[in-house]
């Protein structure tokens, strides 16, 4: 009996001093989870190459407008140039295709000069709903110096022709393009240079 009372106490001891020990040492008894690092931030468009993507004008034509817009990519650079008509519409655009997986990211930050208009991003995911797709706009301001702007996914208003709609998020994990408007309501000419698109994280500095 007393060696059998002597081996539950020797238990005891152990079993009161591991945890004990471990504490001095800084060693947690519980497993511990490490986060996961947040995504790199992603470039969608750096403008190094002339042919980098295709961009296409839509104008306010396609409603009856005389909007005009032109876009190139030049030394480095998107230039969005052109003159906008409110009378019978009222904006122009230009929009690329980019397949990318945005998962994990806060929004999209893009380095930009122009006019002293402003603008607007648009983020592509491929949602419609009653046969139309759903754009996602945010503003953006320019002035004559090289600004860097960001636009939380947050911020994005889900429209049909400029009308809110109600929609469910955007899928940060599907995007499939990027579109730049100019939709202020003031007639005369106007000037956007890009120098990058680029997605940030929260952590992201």
């Amino acid at each position: 009996m007393r060696v059998r009372r002597l081996r539950v106490r020797r238990l005891r001891v152990r079993r009161l001093l591991v945890p004990s020990l471990l504490v001095l040492l800084g060693v947690s008894a519980r497993p511990h989870h490490v986060p996961m690092p947040a995504p790199a931030p992603a470039t969608l468009f750096a403008f190094d190459r002339a042919n980098e993507a295709e961009w296409d004008v839509v104008n306010d034509g396609v409603m009856g407008g005389h909007s005009a817009g032109f876009v190139e990519v030049t030394e480095g650079t998107l230039r969005f140039t052109g003159t906008l008509v409110t009378q019978d519409g009222g904006f122009t655009s230009v929009r690329a295709r980019r397949d990318i997986d945005l998962a994990g990211q806060t929004g999209i930050e893009l380095r930009v000069r122009g006019s002293g208009r402003p603008f607007e991003v648009e983020i592509d995911d491929g949602t419609r709903t009653y046969g139309r797709t759903i754009s996602r706009r945010a503003p953006i301001a320019t002035t004559a110096e090289w600004t860097t702007v960001r636009v939380p996914f947050s911020a994005l208003r889900s429209t049909i022709f400029g009308r809110a709609v109600n929609a469910a998020p955007l899928d940060v994990a599907h995007i499939r393009g990027v579109g730049l408007y100019i939709a202020d309501g003031k007639d005369g000419t106007f000037r956007l240079e890009v120098d990058y698109i680029r997605s940030y994280g929260g952590d992201t500095p």
